[in-house]
C-alpha cells in the first residue's frame, strides 16, 4: 500500500510519501484510491476526477487550476495544472486572533557586549568597502589565523563585488548592509578594510556606521599604507587582544533573533522542514524572541496569510506595500511576476508558486506579525517581523544577519553548502537527503514523514538552536565557509 498524505480536509490532492506506482491503491480518509499514473515522491496525486479550469487544493488554499481534465488517482504537476495569480492585488484586512502562550523561559551561553547587544559567535571580521580590495582581505584572514587566540573562534573575511561604479539604490544599498554587518554582535572586533578611491569609501561609510566603538571596530585605507598586509594584522592582533578574554554568560532565549528561510524546496518542504521551523518560531516567539521572515517573491499567492495576522491595520498596509512594491520591482525590469517555482523546485514535486508559497510562508508559525522592515533596515520589535529580500538564497540570508539576526534556519529539500554571516542551520526536508549530505545538513526534519511526533521533533529542534546559539558549530561552518551578497537592482557603471 502506498504511503501518501493529504494535508487538510479540504485538499482535493495528496502528496506520495514514497513513489507510487501506477496500478498501486492507496488509502485516502478510509476509501482506496488506485493511481492512473505514476506519481514520484513528494508529488501530488488527484483524489478525484477534476474539470478542466477547476481549483487544485493543497493546505486548504488553491495552489493553481487544472489545464485539462484530470482522473482521480493521476499525478498533478506542471503539465496539468498552472497558477492561478494574476497581477498586482488589492487586499481587505480580515484579522485573525494570533496571540501565542507564554512558555518557560529557556537560555542560551552567548557573548554580552558592551553596547547592550548580544552574540552567539566571537569572530574577528574583515569587511572591504570594495571588491578591489577583496583578495587581500583573504589573504589577511587566512594569515591572521595564528594570532587567534582566547575565547576568539575565528578571524573571517567577507568580499563582495561592490562598493564601487555604483548609482542610487543599489550604492545605498552596499553602504547600508555592510553598515549593518560592522555592528552585528557576533562579530567581536571588526576590520574595516578600504582601497581609498572607492565611492563608497571609509570616509564615506562612516556616516553609515554611525557611533562606533573604537576598540571593536578598526580602520584600513589600503592606498595609504606602506605595507597593508602588516598594518592588518597589527590592527587584527588588537582587535583579538580586546575580546580574546570574554567568555560565554547564560542570556535570556527573548533576545535571540533568527532568521527564516528556504532554499531548494520539495514536494516534501511545507510538510516538514518548514511547519517544523515554524513552531520553532512559535516556541522562540512564546518566549519574548523574534524571528524574521524574508523573500518576498516567495509570499506571492500566501500574503494574504501573513496580512491577516499583522497585529495591526499599520502593519497590514505596510506588508501590502512589502508585496506589491516586489511586484512592481518584476514589472519595472519586464519580467514575469510568477517565475518560479524553480526547476529544482519543479523536480522536487512544486508545480506553482503557490504551492511553493503556502509551503514557504508555513516557516512563520501563527505567531502575530509585529514588524515589516525595508531591505538593509535592523530589527527593533521583538516577535515575529517580515523583511523585504528577494529569495535568492546568499542575498536573503545576508539581508537576515543585516536585519539582526544571530542565525539563519535554512529549510531544503535539494541541498545546499552555503553560508552566511551567521550560522547557517541547514533542516533537510526528508531523510533521503540528510542521510546523502550528511556534511550538509544539520537537522533532519524528513522523520516527520517516517511516524515522529512534531511537538516532540520540535523541543528537540529548540533545544538544538539554543545548542548553535551556545556555541555547537552548523556544518557550513566546520567546513569553513563564510559567505554573503548584496541585493543589485541597477546600472554597473
Amino acid at each position: 500500500m502506498a504511503n501518501i498524505i493529504k494535508i487538510h480536509k479540504d485538499d482535493n490532492v495528496a502528496v506520495a510519501i514514497e513513489e507510487i506506482k501506477k496500478g498501486d491503491t492507496f488509502y485516502v480518509d478510509g476509501q482506496p484510491i488506485t493511481a492512473v499514473t505514476d506519481v514520484p515522491a513528494g508529488h501530488k496525486v488527484a483524489l478525484s476526477d477534476l474539470d478542466e479550469k477547476t481549483p487544485v487544493i493543497k493546505y486548504g488554499c488553491p495552489i493553481g487550476n487544472t489545464v485539462c481534465k484530470v482522473s482521480k488517482g493521476e499525478w498533478i504537476h506542471t503539465h496539468n495544472v498552472k497558477t492561478g495569480l494574476g497581477d498586482l492585488l488589492d487586499y481587505t484586512y480580515a484579522p485573525v486572533e494570533t496571540k501565542l502562550p507564554h512558555k518557560q523561559e529557556a537560555y542560551f551561553m552567548g557573548y554580552e557586549r558592551p553596547d547592550g547587544s548580544v552574540g552567539v559567535r566571537n569572530e574577528i571580521w574583515i569587511i572591504p568597502t570594495v571588491g578591489c580590495v577583496n583578495n587581500i582581505a583573504t589573504a589577511m584572514a587566512k594569515q591572521a589565523a595564528g594570532l587567534v587566540k582566547g575565547s576568539v573562534e575565528e578571524v573571517v573575511a567577507f568580499p563582495h563585488p561592490y562598493g564601487c561604479s555604483q548609482m542610487g539604490d543599489d550604492q545605498e544599498h552596499t553602504r547600508t548592509i555592510l553598515a549593518d554587518l560592522i555592528h552585528h554582535p557576533n562579530a567581536g572586533g571588526v576590520l574595516v578594510l578600504g582601497l581609498g578611491c572607492e565611492n563608497s569609501n571609509i570616509d564615506v561609510l562612516k556616516g553609515y556606521i554611525g557611533e562606533y566603538d573604537e576598540k571593536r571596530v578598526k580602520f584600513l585605507v589600503c592606498q595609504e599604507s606602506d605595507d597593508e598586509m602588516a598594518d592588518g594584522l597589527a590592527l587584527i592582533g588588537e582587535l583579538i587582544e580586546n575580546v580574546c578574554r570574554l567568555e560565554r554568560t547564560k542570556i535570556s532565549a527573548s533576545r535571540l533573533i533568527v532568521g527564516l528561510k528556504c532554499g531548494g524546496s520539495d514536494g516534501f518542504s511545507g510538510i516538514t522542514a518548514n511547519p517544523l521551523v515554524g513552531r520553532f518560531s512559535d516556541l522562540l516567539i512564546g518566549r519574548g524572541g523574534t524571528t524574521i521572515l524574508t523573500e518576498v517573491p516567495e509570499m506571492f499567492g500566501a500574503e494574504t496569510l501573513l496580512m491577516n495576522r499583522c497585529e495591526n491595520e499599520a502593519l497590514f498596509h505596510q506588508t501590502v506595500e512589502l508585496i506589491n512594491d516586489f511586484k512592481n520591482y518584476f514589472k519595472q525590469h519586464g519580467q514575469t511576476i510568477y517565475e518560479n517555482p524553480s526547476p529544482g523546485n519543479k523536480k522536487g514535486g512544486i508545480s506553482t508558486l503557490e504551492d511553493k508559497s503556502l509551503g514557504c510562508t508555513q516557516k512563520s508559525g501563527s505567531a502575530p506579525v509585529k514588524g515589516v522592515l525595508a531591505y538593509g533596515d535592523r530589527v527593533k520589535t521583538a516577535g515575529l517581523n517580515l523583511l523585504s529580500a528577494p529569495g535568492n538564497d546568499l542575498v536573503a540570508a545576508t539581508a537576515l544577519a543585516s536585519a539582526g539576526a544571530h542565525i539563519v534556519l535554512f529549510t531544503t529539500g535539494r541541498g545546499t553548502p552555503f553560508a552566511s554571516p551567521v550560522p547557517t542551520v541547514k533542516i533537510a526536508s526528508n531523510s533521503r537527503l540528510a542521510g546523502k549530505k550528511a556534511g550538509w545538513i544539520d537537522f533532519n526534519a524528513g522523520v516527520l514523514t517516517q511516524g515522529a511526533d512534531m511537538d516532540e521533533t520540535a523541543e528537540k529542534f529548540f533545544d538544538f538552536v539554543l545548542e548553535v546559539a551556545s556555541g555547537r558549530k552548523v556544518r557550513s561552518e566546520e567546513a569553513g565557509f563564510h559567505d554573503m551578497a548584496i541585493f543589485k537592482q541597477g546600472v554597473t557603471l
